[in-house]
């Protein structure tokens, strides 16, 4: 016979608080379509987070992540284990599912401890603690068998079939699957290094990449790493820290990012000794860029404005990282699969044109112009700038060359653009593998 559910306990039961946060904030995305991050940080944050010890934030953030990251593999072995579906008049009896079978099939521990937090976030809401029996039971048999079954899966699962149908249409059903594959484990984290890369790759216990940037795995949060607190280095994906380096010699221009927060670009090109002008239509954003700019000890002007309205300049540079659909940074950001929607496309799309125009109309004659999205969407890169160039016969393509990025010619499109996906970069260990997808093409003001 089943042993009976565990009897609702106070809050106080060692694990119990982290995991009704965790299923709070999963909730959150998937049944509210709110961003993980604005959940997980700033004015936006889950009120219940910052009670927590630090050790239990990181708990959050792995059990949440870790159930987006896999949704599609997850949802597929728990209905395996139910005759008559999911509870539709309960949905956290799906969250605490979840994030119970989260941890049996990926977060290790007790399997034990694992259903019984998990029967008691259902018993904690009044709609789905009727399902506090059906949860143990299923968790009980996912606790034994359900690790075969999961290691079968298609990583495809857990990638949205309009995204999938895309990604096969633009780079081929191998590459699809790649990235699909690449989304499901969890990135290293990536310096952007102010001097000495090999040094400080020793003190982080890391490695240098081959593009300059350091990567490592996470010890324990950012601003206790070592370099941190001195501004030595800052966190931005390697791929991210790419578009900045197109310009060449900066030192003594004039440059202008636009969309320019939480300032990582800012910051490359004002080491790089350029004169920056950063706009950014976002308050709290552009507060933490001031904060990296004092952290690192690094000077720009810093423009609270609509990028795409602005006015200034002529200026000899214009770096425009347009917001997009984001659908290169998924491997770092999972709630972004579940919360676009194709529709999304065609006013981003919009947008884009508009920044892209407004940089041209900044720029100078004979300037430079970058313009980079995060996304794997071609209309969100190779094709709007193809459009652009058609519609603007002042402006020309400056193909980008392999050497630019120390010969990695497998990151430059024929027409000399970048684009890197994150199946780049293949690793034996996978938690070293990986680049952010990003697109940049360099154009000239005739």
């Amino acid at each position: 016979m089943m042993p009976p559910p565990p009897q609702p306990t106070s809050s106080e039961t060692p694990g119990f608080a982290a995991r009704r946060i965790a299923a709070d904030i999963l909730d959150g995305v998937l049944r509210r379509a709110r961003p993980l991050d604005e959940q997980l940080d700033g004015r936006g944050a889950h009120v219940g987070l910052a009670h927590l010890a630090e050790r239990d934030r990181a708990l959050v953030r792995r059990i949440v992540a870790g159930v987006l990251r896999r949704l599609g593999s997850l949802r597929h072995v728990v209905g395996t284990f139910l005759d008559r579906g999911l509870p539709r008049d309960a949905p956290r009896a799906e969250t605490a599912l979840l994030i119970g079978a989260a941890q049996i099939l990926l977060l290790g521990g007790p399997a034990h401890a694992a259903v019984d937090l998990s029967v008691r976030i259902a018993q904690a809401d009044r709609h789905a603690a009727r399902y506090a029996g059906l949860i143990n039971a299923v968790l009980r048999r996912i606790a034994r068998e359900g690790a075969a079954r999961f290691a079968e899966l298609d990583l495809a699962l857990d990638t949205p079939e309009w995204l999938m149908r895309r990604w096969t249409e633009a780079y081929g059903a191998d590459t699809a699957r790649n990235i699909a594959a690449a989304n499901a484990t969890e990135p290293a984290l990536d310096l952007t290094v102010k001097h000495d890369a090999e040094e400080w790759a020793g003190k982080v216990r890391g490695r240098v990449l081959p593009t300059g940037s350091v990567r490592t795995l996470p010890h324990g949060p950012v601003p206790l790493m070592p370099g941190f607190s001195e501004g030595a280095w800052w966190v931005q994906d390697a791929a991210a820290a790419l578009p900045a380096r197109l310009f060449g010699e900066m030192r003594g221009r004039t440059v202008a990012d636009l969309c320019a927060a939480p300032g990582g670009k800012t910051l490359q090109l004002a080491l790089a000794g350029a004169q920056v002008t950063a706009v950014d239509r976002s308050e709290p954003r552009l507060t933490r860029l001031r904060d990296n700019l004092q952290r690192c000890g690094l000077t720009a002007e810093v423009v609270a404005a609509d990028a795409a309205e602005w006015t200034g300049g002529p200026f000899d540079a214009v770096l425009v990282d347009a917001p997009c659909s984001s659908t290169g940074t998924i491997r770092r950001h999972p709630d972004i699969a579940w919360l676009k929607r194709p529709g999304d496309l065609t006013a981003l799309i919009a947008l884009q044109r508009r920044l892209l125009e407004r940089a041209l109309a900044l720029t100078r004659p004979g300037g430079t112009i970058v313009f980079c999205t995060c996304s794997l969407e071609p209309e969100e890169g190779e094709q709007l700038t193809a459009a652009v160039l058609a519609d603007h016969p002042e402006v020309r393509r400056r193909p980008i060359s392999p050497s630019e990025i120390n010969g990695l010619e497998g990151l430059v499109t024929p027409a000399g653009e970048l684009r890197t996906l994150p199946c780049h970069w293949a690793d034996p260990d996978s938690r070293l593998a990986g680049l952010d997808g990003f697109y940049a093409a360099r154009l000239e003001r005739i």
